[in-house]
Formats: structure tokens, C-alpha cells, sequence
């Protein structure tokens, strides 16, 4: 993991107390509570949401629509992007497109949010868990390597698991709190065992890996717009795409899959109502006109971070890899292994003091739904479960 190379002290005298005091140091004295990361409305959202009312267009088509595609596409590189309802919604058309049936098996990381699971299970297909590198927070792709040469064999059909027999038909590296994962030995891995990558940038827009943007390394990638995230348009996600046909496609399916025509309405397959209404993407074009001016400020407030925990004991501020630049949408402490016990006194000590913060998301595969799902060895993740306390990162706060 990369840690702040000014960090000089012990481990020795570890303190709760200290580590509010150092969160308050940072945080505006002005804003009480602080919440995690709460979205900023400092544009033309206003603006544009009025444009929409008074024109009447506010449902699934719509100029903003488009403008929101177009303007992500020139954001992140894409040839094409799809914007859709969610981020969820998103990833299982990614993973449908990506050649995902049911049976198939896909290997995600246990470390992530369980939409990452849930857009596999609505396939029909299992999630296949594997560990995280604690540099990245992502997949490992050395480990992952050695578990498919214990596991698993190529054929004329792909990747096969040989314990469960199931075809392994994608992996989804998640590029965790925007940091992104180290792609070009995972590219490989998937090469070499004829698997598809669909990135899961769901937290990641305006994140870079050795200069391209997340969500454009692997053969599809998602992002979304939750309320949450470094943009919002309420509820949404998009699709990012190298391929222009396959954009094509994914926008005909998640709109009902009708046929273009004046005034028939016939469906030429199975398709889904997953259509991103003109009132989101018009926030979402006003979030997107701010969204330099919020890196700015999130990767600002790491930084004062970085400076105030350097010589905090016994906790790390996480720090985006080598090679990459992360937007920071939350930042993170890492508790050192000895100290992992007080994860939850800190958790109450802070939100009781008016800083929020939050655990990491329960391992994937001990959740009930997916505790009989195939899994290597987590070591790392079950680690990092353990120690990792995200704290305030909204762009308001700097």
C-alpha cells in the first residue's frame, strides 16, 4: 500500500483520542456533523432541471441525455458510453455483453460492495471470490495467477474451473474508493486464460492508471452516480465502451430493445427499462462541468490528511499506487494489525464526536447468499476488513 513517506514515528502509544483530535484538526470547524461524502450543488443544476420542467422533457429521452454520453465519452476516453439508471444495472449488462450466462462462473473480488456480487447472481452466474493486494485494495493478480494454475484449465471454450466445472467467463476488477487496481499484470492474466475484464469504475470517475481513465483498460467498464459519489445525477451509472458496436447494442437493450419508428412499438429481443431519465443526466451535466474543481479539492483534503496522521501511531492514510491517480473519493485509515481490535471503539469515539465514518463492506463471501460461492484463500481482504476506517472526504470540507 502506498503509505505517506513523512510517517517517522512507532507504532507505540496508540490513541483513539488522538485520532479524533487529528480528524477534527482537518475537518471545517464550520460544518457539523461531517458526514462522509455528501454531494455538492455549486453549478447549473438548478439551471438545467428548471430547462427540463419547463420543456416538458424529464422522463427517459432528452437532449441532457445525450450530452451527459457525450461529455463522459470526451471525459474518460470512451468511444461510446451508455448512461443508464444505476451503477448496478450497469455492470449486468456489461457482464451480459461481456458473454456471462448462467452457470458461468466470474471471479470478483471479496473486497467490494455487493453490487458487484448481486449484478452476477442476476445473470444466473456464481461469483468466484479472490483476494485483494493491500497496495491496490484490488485484485491481486499475482495470487490470482497462482490460483488458476491450481484450479483451473483452457480450452476451445475458455477458461474452465476444473473443481466446480463451470466455465470462469470474466473477472471485474473494482477499483476500490477510486484507487485503481494495477491492470496491466491483470490484462495478462485474463489473456492468457481467455477471460473477459469488465471494470467495475463504479467509484473511480476521474481516476487514472499510468494515464488512461479507469473503466477503459478492460473490454467494458461501469461508473455510477449514486448520491454518493464524486458526481451525482440522484441514481445513475454508464457504461463505458472501446467499441463502438457493442455501445450500440448495449443502448438498444437498455432501452426496451424497440426498434427505432415514428409510432410502432415492436421489440426485436429480450430487453431491459433501464433508461437514465433526462432529469438526472441534466444534474448530471452540472456535476460533470464541476467535476475538475471537486478532484481538486478531495485530492487537496488527502493531503492535509497525509499531513496530519504522518505522525499519528499505529494508523496509515491510505494513498493511491504507484503509477496512478486516484480522485480520492474517501479516504481511509488502515489500522496497523495490533490495533485491529479498536476498529469499532474508534468507529463509535468519532461518530459520537460528530465525524462519520464507517467500517469497510462485510467480505463478500461471508454474506448468507454467497457463503457457499467458490472462493481462493483471502488472507489479505479478511485482513483489511478488519482495519480499515473510511472517514469524511466530501470536496466541501476543503
Amino acid at each position: 500500500m502506498a503509505i505517506s513517506p513523512v510517517r517517522t514515528t512507532s507504532n507505540q502509544g496508540f490513541s483513539i483520542e488522538t485520532i479524533v483530535r487529528t480528524l477534527r484538526s482537518v475537518l471545517d470547524s464550520q460544518q457539523v456533523p461531517h458526514t462522509l461524502h455528501q454531494p455538492r450543488f455549486a453549478g447549473r443544476e438548478r439551471e438545467y432541471l428548471v430547462d427540463c420542467i419547463d420543456t416538458g422533457w424529464v422522463s427517459s429521452v432528452g437532449a441532457y441525455v445525450d450530452r451527459f454520453e457525450q461529455e463522459l465519452a470526451e471525459f474518460t476516453g470512451s468511444k461510446r458510453v451508455v448512461a443508464v439508471v444505476n451503477g448496478t444495472a450497469a455492470l449486468q449488462i456489461a457482464l451480459k455483453l461481456s458473454g456471462v450466462q448462467p452457470g458461468d462462473e466470474v471471479l470478483i473480488p471479496a473486497l467490494t460492495f455487493v453490487a458487484t456480487a448481486n449484478a452476477v447472481a442476476y445473470l444466473g452466474a456464481f461469483p468466484h471470490f479472490v483476494d485483494s493486494s493491500q497496495q491496490t485494495l484490488g485484485i491481486d493478480s499475482g495470487r490470482l495467477v497462482e490460483y488458476l494454475d491450481e484450479i483451473a484449465e483452457t480450452s476451445s471454450c475458455g477458461c474452465i474451473n476444473r473443481v466446480t466445472g463451470r466455465p470462469i467467463r470474466a473477472v471485474v476488477p473494482m477499483h476500490t474508493f477510486g484507487h485503481p487496481v494495477d491492470m496491466d499484470p491483470l490484462l495478462e492474466v485474463a489473456s492468457r486464460w481467455k477471460i473477459e475484464v469488465v471494470e467495475d469504475a463504479a467509484e473511480g470517475l476521474g481516476s487514472y492508471y499510468k494515464g488512461r481513465h479507469v473503466g477503459t483498460l478492460g473490454r467494458i467498464g461501469v461508473l455510477s452516480f449514486n448520491g454518493n459519489k464524486i458526481i451525482t445525477t440522484g441514481g445513475g451509472g454508464a457504461l463505458l465502451f472501446q467499441n463502438e458496436e457493442e455501445g450500440r447494442v448495449a443502448k438498444h437493450i437498455t432501452t426496451t430493445a424497440r426498434q427505432p419508428h415514428p409510432w410502432r412499438y415492436f421489440h426485436d429481443q429480450v430487453g431491459y427499462n433501464f433508461r437514465m431519465p433526462n432529469l438526472n443526466a441534466a444534474l448530471g451535466c452540472a456535476q460533470l462541468e464541476q467535476l475538475p474543481k471537486f478532484i481538486v479539492a478531495k485530492r487537496l483534503l488527502h493531503e492535509c490528511y497525509r499531513v496530519a496522521f504522518a505522525s499519528v501511531p499505529g494508523v496509515q492514510l491510505i494513498a493511491e499506487p504507484p503509477l496512478t491517480q486516484s480522485n480520492y473519493w474517501l479516504n481511509a485509515l488502515l489500522l496497523d494489525e495490533e490495533f485491529a481490535t479498536q476498529r469499532d471503539a474508534l468507529l463509535d469515539a468519532t461518530i459520537k464526536d460528530g465525524i462519520m465514518t464507517r467500517p469497510v463492506w462485510t467480505l463478500m463471501s461471508r454474506l448468507p447468499m454467497y457463503e457457499n460461492c467458490p472462493r481462493m484463500e483471502l488472507p489479505v481482504a479478511e485482513s483489511l476488513e478488519k482495519r480499515i476506517v473510511n472517514i469524511p472526504s466530501s470536496a466541501s470540507e476543503k
